[in-house]
């Protein structure tokens, strides 16, 4: 379970995350949303600790993520693969070593496993025989398949994925919203993701949390946020975003 209670944030006296709380159970595929800025990747990435909070808690599997050392962290990284925004792939590393890379620091493995790994992981997102591509070969869906075999490798109980949909064109959307899914329901994962489009939302999601003004605006499925009456959920849903600017 992840379990945030009370969570602030703030850049430079701009106050980002305003006391948010919510608990994400084992086997949920949970969306978190709202308009551009406004603190979603900021959330995600306080669950694996790669930012501190000014106040409040961040528990993942009954650890307070906010008060381990530096090797208790180590250990729920483990447990939390990845997907970055923009994939955040080493371009001087082919796409087995960005994969053996974060496999040789969050797991046990040894040489013969990591490698077995690594073309199983690429197996389960169609990039099968793609080992010793560079990144600079890739196009944009093939680094996002690769950023998501890279998170799966470790074996994670957590997914979190960054926007995985950002600059793609609508069929690779698709294609990356079934592999998200599929992925979900194969490794009996959790699955949360960050994302402004409401495309991967109403396709992968179960649960919707929808953040305004640092807060929690909206918590519930998508049947429900489609049935909202609250207007600024009204105004993200239906793409309007006057009343968003005004009152963020």
């Amino acid at each position: 379970m992840i379990n945030v209670k009370e969570l602030y944030k703030s850049f430079e006296k701009k106050d980002v995350l305003k006391g948010i709380s919510f608990k994400i159970n084992h086997g949920e595929s949970v969306a978190i949303i709202g308009k551009s800025g406004i603190g979603k990747s900021v959330l995600l990435k306080h669950l694996i600790g790669l930012i501190q909070p000014d106040s409040g808690e961040v528990w993942v599997e009954e650890k307070l993520v906010n008060t381990l050392s530096f090797t208790q962290l180590q250990s729920v990284r483990a447990q939390c693969g990845m997907v970055f925004q923009f994939g955040a792939l080493f371009d001087s590393m082919s796409v087995e070593e960005n994969i053996g890379l974060a496999l040789s620091k969050l797991s046990e493995m040894n040489k013969e496993e990591v490698t077995q790994q690594i073309s199983k992981s690429l197996a389960e997102v169609g990039m099968e025989n793609s080992e010793k591509l560079m990144p600079s070969s890739l196009s944009g869906g093939m680094k996002k398949r690769v950023g998501i075999a890279r998170a799966i490798a470790i074996k994670p109980k957590y997914l979190l994925y960054d926007e995985p949909t950002t600059g793609l064109d609508p069929v690779m959307t698709d294609s990356i919203n079934r592999l998200i899914s599929k992925i979900h329901k194969q490794e009996d994962v959790t699955s949360i993701m960050v994302t402004h489009e409401l495309r991967t939302v109403f396709e992968v999601a179960e649960r919707v949390i929808m953040i305004h003004d640092g807060k929690i605006k909206f918590d519930g499925t998508p049947e429900q946020i489609k049935l909202s009456n609250d207007i600024v959920v009204q105004q993200f849903i239906s793409g309007n975003s006057t009343l968003l600017e005004t009152e963020a």
